[in-house]
Parts: structure tokens; C-alpha cells; sequence
């Protein structure tokens, strides 16, 4: 154990010996002294004894701290070209420094925090929100026809040769029934003032070899009447004459419907009989009625000399 005297005597050892290290030192380089701005933790201070220099008895652990040297004018020089220290927080503050969005073209004009921000967005996406809304409003879309209501009564549809009812006007158009030996023999639809060649022509034209004598063909047509082409006229009737409206089937002189006659009023023509009628009306039904008169030539056991018979008393 050291003595109180040997203790002193070490701390002026070791005090001189610094002294004389740093004489050496500032004979090499310039002084530097300590920043006026550094903290006063890091300056270098010399270690004193408490009773003096040559005191006996003081404890190295109570010296007194010796008082800090002054800065030289060659560093407040260099201390005032610095910029002042500010302190900041925790050990990574300094990281905060820099902000994540440069501000400096709005440095001294604007000031924007991130609240601002946050806000100016919130404000733009409304906006763009209430302007989509307002173009889907604006938009019309496909414009929807509304169904036209369709007229309360239908117009009466009147055949060719009636009249409408209640008005009394007998229809324009004139229809004519031609038979015999024509290309399309059947019910041809003439306008008023036609002929009856007009009405041949309409038929498709008489058949090769047809026998036209005594057929006047510059006589004007009558709505409802048949026109036999090429087939002689029966005794005492025109060949082109308009038909009477017969008073009852079978009588003599009147017209036999291929249409509607039964066997029995078909058995009555000439050159027809029991077989020959009941062949006609199976005909009839199997193609749904005669359209012309010179479909009797499909029928089995009726040829050319039968339907040139046939043709002057039958009818549709």
C-alpha cells in the first residue's frame, strides 16, 4: 500500500510528464486548440492536487480539474465559417434529414406537409370520382323505340270481283275463267277494259294446233266470265259467251263443278262414267281441288277427246 506522500508524489510525475509531451508536441505542429462550440466533455484538462502543487496527503481521485484553456482567435475564426450544430434525436436522426419528397422549387411559397398532401389527394380523387359520374350520367345509351301500337281494325282484305262493304264500288280488276287449249288454263286476273285476247295471253297463249275460229278475241271481257279456247261450243251456246249462273247442278244446260259435284252429278257429262267420276273426285282429294280444268287430263281414263267433251260443261 502507497503512502499518501508517495501517492502525490506519482501525481506530479505524471503531471510533469504530460506538460513536458505536449511541449514536445507543439514544438512539432501548430497548436490546435479545443472548438469553442465543442461539448465541454471532450476537452483536455490537467489534473491538479487539491492542497497545491506541493501538497502531501491529497488523493489523486480528489485533485481538482484544472480550468480550460481558452480558444485561440484561429479557431473562433474557424468556428465562425462553420454552420451552427443543431442537435438532433436517437442515433439514426441524422437519416431523417432528407425528406422523401424534394420540396425545394416550393421552398419560401408553399408549405406542404404530408397532411397537406394526404388532403390535395383525397381532393383529386373526388373530383375525378364526381366527373365519371356526371359522363355516365350524361351518356345517353341506345335509345329504346317504344312499339308503335298497331290500328285498332284490321283492313278487310276483299277478293278480286267483290266489293268492300259498305262502300257500294265494285272492285277494278276483272276475273275471267280460261279453259280449253291454253298453256295455263285457270283463273286470270285482268285489268279493266282487257280483252279477250288479253285474257288468252294471260293464260300463257294458246296451244299448238288450237282452233281458234269463231272465237272473238277483240271483245271485251266480262268479270266472271270463262273463255273456252280451241274446243268447240255445244249447240246453240258462244264460245266465248258469259256463262248463266245455273239454278241447280245436274239441270240441263248448267255448268258441273269439278269441286264440289259428288259422283252422281259427275256421272251426268258427257263421256263420264261411274269409274271416270269416282276417279275425278279421289283426284280431288288428293291434290285439295282442281285449279283449272285442263287438270282433268291427270285423271285415269280422261284424255284430249274426253276434256274437249268435258270442258264447255264444267267449272271450278
Amino acid at each position: 500500500m502507497r503512502s499518501r506522500a508517495q501517492a502525490s508524489e506519482h501525481a506530479e510525475t505524471v503531471s510533469r510528464r504530460l506538460r513536458l509531451l505536449s511541449a514536445e508536441l507543439n514544438g512539432i505542429r501548430p497548436p490546435v486548440e479545443p472548438l469553442a462550440l465543442d461539448e465541454p466533455h471532450t476537452h483536455l484538462r490537467e489534473l491538479r492536487p487539491a492542497g497545491g502543487e506541493g501538497a502531501s496527503g491529497a488523493d489523486p481521485a480528489e485533485a481538482e480539474p484544472a480550468t480550460t484553456l481558452p480558444p485561440s482567435a484561429e479557431s473562433r475564426a474557424v468556428a465562425e465559417t462553420l454552420p451552427p450544430k443543431v442537435p438532433v434525436g436517437g442515433r439514426h436522426a441524422a437519416r431523417r434529414g432528407s425528406s422523401w419528397l424534394d420540396l425545394s422549387p416550393f421552398c419560401g411559397s408553399v408549405s406542404l406537409t404530408p397532411t397537406t398532401l394526404a388532403v390535395i389527394a383525397v381532393v383529386v380523387a373526388v373530383g375525378l370520382g364526381i366527373t365519371a359520374w356526371w359522363v355516365v350520367r350524361d351518356d345517353p345509351g341506345v335509345p329504346v323505340v317504344a312499339p308503335t301500337a298497331g290500328p285498332a281494325l284490321a283492313t278487310p282484305v276483299t277478293t278480286a270481283g267483290a266489293t268492300a262493304p259498305g262502300s257500294g264500288v265494285p272492285s277494278t280488276d276483272v276475273v275471267v275463267d280460261v279453259t280449253g287449249k291454253v298453256r295455263r288454263p285457270g283463273i286470270v286476273v285482268l285489268p279493266p277494259g282487257s280483252r279477250v285476247v288479253d285474257a288468252i295471253k294471260a293464260a300463257g297463249g294458246p296451244r299448238r294446233g288450237a282452233d281458234l275460229t269463231g272465237l272473238n278475241r277483240a271483245r271485251p271481257v266480262q268479270d266472271g266470265e270463262q273463255i273456252v279456247v280451241g274446243v268447240p261450243a255445244p249447240p246453240g251456246v258462244a264460245a266465248s259467251s258469259v256463262p248463266s249462273v245455273p239454278s241447280s247442278p245436274g239441270s240441263t244446260g248448267d255448268l258441273v263443278s269439278l269441286n264440289t259435284a259428288t259422283t252422281t252429278e259427275l256421272e251426268t257429262l258427257p263421256g263420264v262414267g261411274p269409274v271416270t267420276a269416282a276417279a275425278i273426285v279421289d283426284w280431288r282429294e288428293a291434290n285439295g281441288g282442281f285449279a283449272s280444268v285442263d287438270q282433268l287430263l291427270e285423271v285415269d281414263g280422261i284424255g284430249e277427246k274426253t276434256l274437249a267433251q268435258l270442258a264447255p260443261h264444267v267449272t271450278l
